[in-house]
């Protein structure tokens, strides 16, 4: 298992593009996301966006040292192959299950939800998901005209699966 790098924990800027923080937003469902991969932060922002209303979502970054402290059951490596959402019951939805989820959770994402919760797929969007996570730097920079490298390198996975 690799070790993460820790991250001294940063305040959320005060502006419009800030993320909701789950130490300000405790009540919400948390979305642990890789923060230095820009496809990813790209999704997160977009997440953001569609969570329309209440407000049902916060969001931290997987290199947050606040991860670890509060989420000690979730390792580095399953984190850094996939995100996951921690809703307001302590459960953990992974990777595809995590977005399975919030096509339920969020208003905007209910006509997707048919569609994800077809029964006997849900091992099809699992492999499609892992297909993405490993291709992320690819997609962001061929269909979201992102074209910085990712911090560290962080946006490649290698599944042994």
């Amino acid at each position: 298992m690799t070790t993460p790098p820790v991250t001294e924990h940063v305040p959320p800027k005060a502006d419009a593009t800030s993320l909701p923080d789950p130490s300000s937003h405790p009540d919400r469902d948390v979305v642990i996301f890789d923060g230095k991969c820009n496809a990813c932060q790209l999704a997160a922002r977009r997440m953001h966006q569609l969570d329309i209303g209440e407000g049902r979502l916060a969001f931290l970054s997987l290199h947050d040292e606040r991860v670890a402290q509060l989420y000690p059951d979730l390792n580095y490596d399953d984190l850094m192959a996939q995100m996951y959402v921690v809703d307001t019951d302590g459960n953990r939805h992974g990777g595809a299950d995590a977005v399975r989820y919030l096509s339920r959770r969020l208003p905007l994402l209910w006509p997707t939800a048919p569609l994800l919760h077809v029964p006997g797929t849900a091992s099809l969007w699992r492999w499609m998901y892992r297909v993405v996570a490993k291709n992320r730097y690819w997609i962001s920079t061929k269909f979201f005209g992102t074209k910085d490298a990712c911090e560290s390198g962080t946006c490649s996975i290698h599944y042994d699966k």
